[in-house]
């Protein structure tokens, strides 16, 4: 089944992020890190409504610093990439469209970022990701 609406309100902010989180708790590799360090799902879960719906739509709400929270997990490339699976497919089952495109291409941003920013502050060479 395809999907056949974009994403268009925090109604839809909070089905991707609940779909995938699920996703993320029973996951192998990525799911023991979250589960290890989320201890209560729902502070979380509105923690990241409120961040995606300042990311895709601009409205505040949220505050926090999500790197200073990641930076001290043992995490590498492979728990990015598999991030972004979930999140990617997460999105693909739910939503079609300009926001759900967006939506994609902010979390392989983010975790861009938070990939290189956590290289360097190990003292590990910068990769150049093509």
């Amino acid at each position: 089944m395809e999907a056949e609406h974009d994403i268009i309100d925090l109604n839809d902010i909070i089905e991707l992020v609940n779909g995938f989180y699920a996703k993320v708790q029973h996951d192998e590799l990525i799911g023991p890190i979250f589960n290890d360090v989320i201890k209560e799902w729902e502070p979380h879960l509105q923690k990241m409504y409120a961040f995606w719906n300042a990311v895709l739509f601009g409205v505040p709400g949220f505050t926090g610093n999500p790197f200073a929270r990641h930076a001290p997990l043992p995490i590498e490339q492979a728990h990015f990439d598999r991030w972004l699976v979930l999140f990617n497919e997460t999105v693909d089952a739910l939503f079609a469209g300009e926001m759900a495109d967006q939506a994609k291409k902010k979390a392989e941003t983010m975790a861009l970022m938070f990939l290189s920013k956590l290289q360097h502050m190990r003292g590990c060479p910068a990769k150049v990701i093509v």
